[in-house]
């Protein structure tokens, strides 16, 4: 396990409807690196839609995929009763409906901040997902927040403007069950300690923590 320090920041630009900020990303930064060194890579960003993603991509000479996963993962046909009479998320249906790939077919995944947003059930099918799809070798980077976010910390969609800039603009879906014109930020589901983290990725042949100052720990994995 690596720590490394970035010169993360949180800094807002002028102020625009968007709500738009920016923030160096030392994981992002290590991706790129692997974008620029070659062509016809295969990249799976599984955030909120990106046309400014798709485009640097695509321009690179890389093939992108995109899935939306947390919006997926809120979909109420997904959610079922347990023997308790509990209601929960089926993990089973929603890797039928989504991550439908080959195996080993991504040289990068691109999880954002989803493990810190979804629901807890699917985390780890999620993650275990992820590593038949990815080439031996490849890269995912997933940020994750501190436990000096608080729980009512914004949910970003980060687009990548330069190596190792983000672009960040709040995401707002409605709750499941609400009307679309109800949107809220999603909430922070949990925060994960080190040892989460590590746990969350033992399948993976090597993790780094780079940590931010914006209360997000950013981690790069190795298939």
């Amino acid at each position: 396990m690596k720590f490394f320090r970035s010169s993360s920041n949180r800094a807002a630009g002028a102020a625009v409807p968007a709500q738009k900020l920016s923030r160096r990303s030392s994981g992002m930064g290590e991706v790129s690196r692997l974008l620029n060194s070659q062509e016809g890579l295969c990249v799976l960003d599984i955030g909120s839609t990106s046309a400014n993603n798709i485009r640097l991509f695509t321009g690179k000479g890389h093939k992108n995929y995109s899935e939306d996963l947390l919006r997926s993962s809120l979909d109420p046909a997904l959610r079922v009763q347990d023997a308790t009479g509990n209601t929960v998320v089926d993990s089973k249906k929603f890797l039928d409906e989504n991550l439908v790939y080959s195996n080993a077919q991504f040289d990068i995944v691109l999880a954002w901040n989803l493990p810190d947003y979804m629901e807890e059930s699917l985390v780890k099918p999620t993650i275990d997902r992820l590593w038949s799809v990815m080439k031996p070798g490849g890269f995912l980077l997933a940020f994750f927040h501190t436990r000096d976010a608080g729980p009512d910390s914004t949910c970003y969609r980060y687009h990548v403007t330069d190596s190792d800039m983000l672009e960040m603009q709040e995401v707002k879906f409605a709750p499941p069950g609400r009307p679309a014109s109800e949107k809220q930020s999603p909430r922070l589901q949990r925060v994960f300690n080190n040892r989460h983290i590590e746990t969350l990725f033992r399948d993976f042949s090597s993790i780094k923590f780079f940590l931010a100052r914006d209360a997000i720990r950013e981690v790069l994995v190795v298939r």
